[in-house]
């Protein structure tokens, strides 16, 4: 059985709330690394530096085994550990939040700014789009140029029940496909092959890596 990798997002995504009077405005974004979450962060401070407090959340690695949040003056644990909850509950890593929160004059309490800080990440990430990571192998294959059209249509089915994805296309002397497997399936996508081809498709099975698939 293929191992499970956390999730991340395909882009930057930013959403406001108002909760009794303070607005809260988020800001969601890919982040590879460490230093990456530091630019975004940076970047938000700039554009809102005028606001009361900019608490922060990011997870990253392959496992999500690095995360860091700060409340930026909130009171402790109010504020950049219920975000960084949203993001381990979301299973996502590679990901960074920022909430801004310009205050309107009314205090939530302790509870009402977990509550704030969490829905804000939360209806935000509602609005992203999520991109699974899964451990794939390489299969890649030659075909003759007037059997390209074909193979391709019947790998574009194949992958959308697959849980695989294609690679770049390369046309040289044949067409050469790359398509890549969860590892329990190469043998079924090389059964799959010989029999749409007459036996005609010889693979070659490559490397494994973990791969970005857009959810659909």
């Amino acid at each position: 059985m293929s191992r499970s990798f956390p999730a991340t997002i395909a882009g930057s995504v930013e959403h406001e709330i108002v909760i009794s009077k303070s607005r809260f405005i988020t800001t969601v974004a890919p982040a590879p690394d460490v230093a990456e979450a530091e630019a975004v962060i940076a970047d938000v401070k700039r554009r809102y530096w005028d606001a009361r407090h900019n608490c922060t959340a990011m997870v990253t690695g392959v496992l999500g085994d690095q995360a860091r949040s700060s409340d930026d003056g909130e009171p402790s644990g109010t504020a950049g550990v219920p975000m960084l909850e949203v993001l381990r509950r979301r299973h996502l890593t590679d990901v960074v939040a920022v909430v801004t929160r310009y205050f309107g004059g009314v205090k939530l309490g302790a509870g009402g700014l977990v509550r704030a800080y969490s829905s804000a990440v939360s209806e935000t990430l509602d609005a992203a789009v999520t991109v699974r990571r899964e451990a794939l192998t390489a299969v890649r294959f030659d075909v003759d140029h007037a059997d390209a059209g074909r193979l391709d249509n019947v790998l574009r089915d194949w992958v959308r029940h697959h849980h695989a994805t294609l690679g770049p296309t390369t046309y040289g002397r044949a067409a050469t496909f790359e398509v890549w497997v969860p590892a329990d399936d190469v043998a079924v996508l090389t059964a799959d092959l010989a029999s749409a081809s007459g036996g005609a498709v010889e693979t070659v099975v490559g490397e494994e890596r973990i791969v970005d698939i857009l959810s659909s």
